[in-house]
Parts: structure tokens; C-alpha cells; sequence
């Protein structure tokens, strides 16, 4: 940041003269190579989604969420039914191009467009989704519609401090550890210290050419394996 001065000797921001209040995210499809992003509705997501989830051998997957597990089929129904008009948080149903089915969700929450800060959260993806190349892009669709379409200044990642694969899945996509809020969530009977990560707008332009080179099809051999790291590629430029 600029170090700048008022007429008092105060160190003070950068100004933003054409700023304004961005739009709320709305309930729109994103497009992908390898998935698609939909608005949530529990009568054509729930099953299919209730099925990627029960495919996990144990409910280790939502340890650190707010919600689940669920009883059965029905009660993940109602759940999505309850969510699906929500604007804040708004969610989306992450839909695997190939099979056509859903495969996990994630939102978009804490919505302040008056300062154009944005939260990604409520990620739950199921077996089917984790540790492939639709969960990378689900997140870079994501990002990429609040940044380049919205037009936000910052883009937030909070997940419980305990929760390391949350925490490694953050600096692996490009936000930076801002620090531990202590005792700043209540949930599930329990206390939570919560991790902070961000991208902010001037770090997008990087991070954005990273993502859209290692989606590309040439970084990935005959097997799917990719070719190069995101990691590598965000420090290679």
C-alpha cells in the first residue's frame, strides 16, 4: 500500500474517487471446462448430491462444517430447500461436466458490496470432486466471476484454525493467511479459532493467469495428472 499523509501528518489509504457499490451476487450458471456452476435447487441437486456425499467411506467431511451429517436423503432435501432462495449466503451446486451430476456445493456469504468484500464459503465437496481438476475450477469460476464480472476488491477465506486441509487448500488456490481470530465462532457445541485468508484485486491479474494455465489442456499428460503445480505456476508467472 502507498504510504500517503493528510494535512495532519496522518498516514491515511489510497483514494478510490470512481468507487462504488458493487452488485450482489446473483443466481446465475458459470461455465467451465470441467464443470458447471448452478444455482441451488433441492429438487434437481439434493439426490444426486446426497449420493456423492454417502459415497465417502465415514462423516469425517463435516467435521468442521456448521450443518450435517444428515440422517438420510430427505433430511439433505430439506436443507437445500431451506437454502435455496437464500442471497446471503448464495449457493451453488458444482455440477461434473462429464457424468452431468452434482457433486458438491459451495457459497458466496458475508456479502458487503458498499466496501466490495466478499466471503467463499460452505465448500463441501464430496469424494467424486476432491483432489480433481473440477474442484480447482469450481473455485477459479467462482473467483473469477466476482473479481472480473462483480468487480470486488476482496475475496475472503475463514475456515476453523484446526482445519488443515481448509487451511493448505487456501494457499494452494492463492489467498494469503491473514491470521487467527480467537474464539470467534460458536458451533456444533464447540469453540472455534478462525484462520483468516484473502485475495485482494491487485493480486487477481497473477493469480487468474495461473488458474487459466493450469486448466489449460496442455498441462495435463494422457492420464489427467497435471503437469505443472498451481503453486509453481503463480511464482513462475
Amino acid at each position: 500500500m502507498t504510504d500517503r499523509t493528510n494535512a495532519f501528518g496522518q498516514a491515511i489509504g489510497c483514494d478510490l474517487p470512481s468507487w462504488a457499490p458493487r452488485e450482489l451476487p446473483a443466481p446465475v450458471t458459470l461455465e467451465g471446462r470441467f464443470c458447471r456452476l448452478e444455482p441451488i435447487n433441492a429438487d434437481r441437486h439434493a439426490a444426486q448430491l446426497h449420493v456423492a456425499f454417502s459415497s465417502a467411506p465415514d462423516a469425517r467431511l463435516w467435521t468442521y462444517m456448521t450443518i450435517g451429517p444428515f440422517a438420510d436423503a430427505q433430511a439433505y432435501h430439506d436443507y437445500l430447500q431451506s437454502v435455496e432462495a437464500s442471497t446471503d449466503p448464495r449457493h451453488y451446486a458444482v455440477i461434473d461436466r462429464a457424468s452431468g451430476e452434482a457433486v458438491g456445493t459451495l457459497a458466496l456469504m458475508r456479502i458487503d458490496p458498499k466496501n466490495g468484500v466478499i466471503e467463499v464459503g460452505s465448500v463441501t465437496f464430496s469424494p467424486l470432486l476432491q483432489q480433481t481438476p473440477i474442484s480447482t475450477e469450481a473455485q477459479y469460476l467462482l473467483m473469477a466471476y466476482v473479481f472480473d464480472q462483480l468487480g470486488y476488491r476482496r475475496y475472503e477465506w475463514k475456515c476453523d484454525h484446526f482445519n488443515a486441509p481448509s487451511r493448505k487448500t487456501a494457499q494452494r488456490l492463492g489467498f494469503s493467511f491473514e491470521g487467527i481470530f480467537r474464539q470467534a465462532v460458536v458451533y456444533k457445541g464447540r469453540s472455534r479459532d478462525t484462520a483468516w485468508f484473502a485475495i485482494i484485486d491487485s493480486d487477481w491479474p497473477k493469480i487468474a493467469a495461473a488458474f487459466q494455465a493450469w486448466l489449460a489442456p496442455g498441462n495435463f499428460d494422457a492420464a489427467g495428472h497435471q503437469k505443472r503445480a498451481l503453486a509453481d505456476l503463480r511464482t513462475q508467472g
